[in-house]
């Protein structure tokens, strides 16, 4: 079946491969909209309107420069984009129906880390916790010190007391497993924080702008509770919203 637009006959084949580009131009802008992908986007975009002046006002100068960048854009945008490209393949490799039989974290390590979050913030102690959900974060894993314990709040709270030497960094939890600690989280790409935020914030939010895992941060000088998830921060939340929210994206 074919509608006809003025000359152009457009097929129900021509519709859905619109909206297929439309969803992935879509999808794309939501996930570097406040990254520094979108100022190179701009600049790219400059120069393909300098590449048609030049063709069309005949200037041959302009036109063969444009023509020497035209030949290396495809390997410059991976060059440029390749964080943004890799947070893109590792979302979509993350969706939640790829891991339907994934074991998923109990109520009891939930329990835990809200109780460690509140005698922390109580005892005015940073920390920075991440669990995960489909990704299990192998790299970030291999970059701390190896724990494998079960999760406990005095462990938790014991990790992140000041003088501790491995307070620094982030824990990790795997299902109800404190799998590794003094772990070196990616810090956010996006242009658009607070920047009075510090930097165990700014690491929450960039492991979960390039994964699917949660990160609890306390602040250290404001003792405020916060949770990252998909590159958003929570402040300020409460230990019982905290385990409310906790149990709706982790169980």
């Amino acid at each position: 079946m074919k509608i006809h637009f003025g000359f152009f006959p457009v097929g129900i084949i021509d519709l859905i491969d619109i909206l297929s580009v439309a969803v992935i131009v879509y999808f794309v802008y939501v996930r570097i909209k406040d990254t520094r992908a979108v100022q190179l986007i701009i600049g790219l975009f400059l120069l393909v309107i300098a590449s048609f002046i030049a063709e069309w006002a005949n200037l041959r100068a302009l036109a063969s420069l444009m023509n020497f960048f035209q030949s290396v854009w495809l390997i410059s945008i991976v060059v440029i984009f390749a964080p943004e490209l890799r947070r893109l393949l590792i979302q979509l490799g993350t969706m939640r129906n790829v891991g339907i039989f994934a074991r998923h974290t109990g109520p009891s390590a939930i329990d835990e880390v809200v109780t460690a979050s509140r005698v922390l913030s109580e005892k005015n102690f940073g920390a920075l916790m991440v669990m995960t959900r489909d990704t299990q974060l192998g790299v970030v894993v291999d970059s701390g010190t190896l724990i494998n314990a079960q999760v406990s709040y005095q462990l938790l709270v014991s990790i992140f007391m000041p003088g501790s030497p491995l307070h620094d960094l982030a824990v990790i939890i795997r299902n109800d497993n404190l799998v590794a600690a003094n772990c070196l989280l990616p810090l956010t790409q996006s242009t658009t924080i607070d920047r009075s935020l510090g930097s165990r914030h700014r690491a929450a939010l960039g492991i979960t702008e390039e994964t699917d895992a949660l990160a609890i941060v306390v602040s250290e000088e404001t003792r405020a509770i916060s949770l990252a998830v998909d590159g958003k921060l929570l402040f300020n939340l409460s230990p019982s919203q905290l385990r409310s929210n906790l149990i709706s994206l982790l169980s």
